[in-house]
């Protein structure tokens, strides 16, 4: 009995022992897989050594409140455990209610110039984050203007599908613009959410309180999980002067460069009019409305948080800047309050509208603004139409209310069954019938580029409209079609004898699915017209079938395109055919039938 208990103990004992020494082996350096990969470097890695980890416990609670280490490329991390959770032998803090400090720099100091610093918040207690703040600071040369390399960026989870802001964990960097294809962007930019984002360094901001895109708000309308509405705030900050000659900054410290006034002075509404957004096209606005001028202050809209603080103050020593871990409340106007703010508090003095005709805007946020500037110069802030160094070169038509007359309503036109700006007094559109020039995506964004990824043409055909008797009705239209700049043609309504007024109607005052309800009744009925062209075409004895590519739309978006389309091409060939067979006095009625789209009198 003896023999066998010592033979069982010596047994144990040399299984203890090997256990221990591989145990041992493998605790001496920690393995992860995607380590020098080339897949996507989804979460941090771990530190090498378990020996390196440093554990503090703040409260003398028996339990760690911070833990360190070392990244095996030399930069120090710091987790903060803000719900008191954290482990001995925890390898990372929590991504629920914890913080996370990474001296990207490599200068001893967390949270100052050129770290990462993120910090989740579990407002209702569900064991999931609800926001995420990124300080993703930027150095200290870039004095008195924007500070392009730093991002101070809330992200509001509030449909609950925890995809917040994207890191890339092999550059230890902010990559909120990575996609996988054209538009599924990795940032939660899909569904209902919200962010708050200030190109600029904590540090540089007065009162984080405030930001400059305040808020940026995504509308799932239909529950898809994906964005048909999306509105954008702007706060204009007020920056430094290079010889700080603005006395608001004379008591300021010198860090601070950035100050925000609690007035809203732009705002934005896109809408994906024809719900065509999916996989491979997620992102896909077909019209914004831009309103500009004194706007609205909004200090009045204060959201309070409780998660937002965590220690806070108990670990301040740790950081060069701390302040945004001391708030319990932002100052930005919500999901539920933003279309009152447009349009019933804010004070607006002009408001622009695009839309994407060839439909191939996948910007992740809206259909980018065309501005009242030349019309054929183009390139990248060169005073063009798409002097915006986010909008399309061509493809995309502008108007423009420089008076706010107008108040951002909308009417469509009855010369040509489109949606246009009531108020504008004039507008231009640059055609791209084979969506040939495209606003892309890189790898790191625009604004780290000086081009625009997208193919630039030689030349374009451009529409241009203008209000001639201020009414707030478009009523002239000049054609360059063949790209020379020199407008071959025009047409004046009121020298047709067309009324050019057509029934208005407040953006505001549609619902979200009336809007989708509006395109698919104003493609049917573009579609329908269209039909009732090519009739009078040939019966005038023409020949259709040359544009029977128009004649088989599969989305409504093809369905409104392709109506215009097929009505312009017949009811030009119309036109050539009276002219060249010795019919011109017909052409007059023929323009009236077109432009009024009352086609009973000539068809007679």
């Amino acid at each position: 009995m003896m023999k066998e208990f010592k033979n069982y103990f010596l047994t144990v004992l040399f299984l203890c022992v090997t256990t221990n020494l591989l145990t041992a082996q493998v605790n001496d350096t920690i393995r992860y897989w995607n380590r020098n990969t080339q897949l996507i470097p989804w979460r941090p890695m771990p530190p090498l050594k378990p020996a390196t980890i440093k554990y503090t416990d703040l409260d003398k609670d028996g339990d760690p409140d911070i833990l360190s280490y070392t990244l095996e490329n030399g930069m120090a991390v710091i987790w903060i455990d803000d719900d008191d959770d954290m482990k001995y032998g925890d390898l990372e803090g929590d991504t629920d209610n914890d913080c996370l400090l990474v001296d990207r720099n490599r200068d001893g100091i967390f949270a100052g110039p050129r770290d990462l610093s993120i910090d989740w918040g579990d407002e209702n207690g569900d064991g999931k984050a609800d926001i995420q703040l990124i300080v993703s600071n930027g150095g200290l040369k870039n004095r008195n203007f924007y500070d392009w390399d730093g991002d101070f960026m809330y992200v509001m989870d509030e449909d609950g599908d925890n995809i917040m802001q994207y890191i890339d964990w092999n550059l230890v960097s902010m990559q909120a613009w990575e996609h996988n294809g054209h538009a599924n962007f990795y940032e939660d930019y899909h569904g209902n959410s919200l962010f708050l984002k200030m190109h600029g360094s904590s540090f540089r901001i007065n009162d984080l309180r405030y930001n400059w895109e305040n808020p940026f708000i995504f509308y799932d309308v239909d529950g898809d999980g994906l964005t048909e509405t999306a509105i954008r705030f702007v706060n204009t900050p007020t920056f430094r002067p290079a010889d700080n000659s603005d006395a608001r900054f004379a008591k300021i410290d010198t860090a601070i460069d950035i100050t925000f006034n609690g007035k809203m002075d732009y705002a934005s509404v896109a809408w994906d009019l024809d719900n065509d957004n999916g996989q491979g096209n997620e992102f896909d606005f077909d019209l914004t409305l831009l309103f500009r001028g004194e706007g609205f202050d909004y200090t009045d809209q204060v959201q309070k948080f409780k998660s937002l603080k965590g220690l806070g103050k108990q670990t301040a020593h740790l950081m060069y800047d701390n302040r945004w871990r001391e708030m319990d409340e932002l100052l930005y106007p919500n999901r539920d309050t933003a279309f009152h703010m447009i349009y019933k508090r804010a004070k607006w003095e002009r408001c622009w509208l695009v839309f994407d005709e060839d439909d191939d805007c996948n910007r992740w946020e809206r259909v980018e603004l065309y501005e009242p500037r030349d019309l054929f110069a183009k390139g990248r802030e060169k005073g063009g139409l798409d002097h915006n160094g986010q909008a399309d070169v061509m493809g995309d038509r502008g108007e423009f209310d420089g008076d706010f007359s107008g108040k951002g309503q909308l009417y469509i036109g009855g010369f040509d069954g489109k949606i246009h700006l009531y108020g504008a007094e004039w507008g231009a559109w640059r055609i791209d019938q084979t969506a040939y020039s495209f606003q892309g995506f890189g790898g790191q964004y625009n604004r780290w580029r000086p081009d625009r990824l997208q193919k630039e043409p030689e030349k374009f055909a451009t529409v241009r409209y203008e209000d001639t008797d201020g009414n707030g009705f478009l009523d002239k239209l000049w054609y360059d079609l063949d790209g020379d700049k020199i407008f071959e043609d025009s047409i004046s309504l009121h020298q047709l004898g067309i009324d050019d007024k057509q029934p208005v109607k407040g953006s505001h005052t549609l619902k979200p699915n009336e809007k989708t309800d509006l395109f698919f009744k104003l493609a049917e009925a573009n579609w329908m017209k269209a039909l009732e062209i090519e009739k009078v075409a040939q019966k005038m004895g023409l020949n259709t079938q040359w544009y029977s590519v128009y004649k088989q739309p599969r989305t409504a978006h093809e369905k409104y395109d392709y109506a215009y389309w097929l009505g312009f091409y017949l009811y030009r060939d119309m036109r050539d055919f009276l002219r060249n067979s010795g019919r011109k006095n017909e052409i007059n009625a023929l323009d009236k039938a077109y432009y009024s789209g009352n086609w009973g009198a000539f068809a007679k």
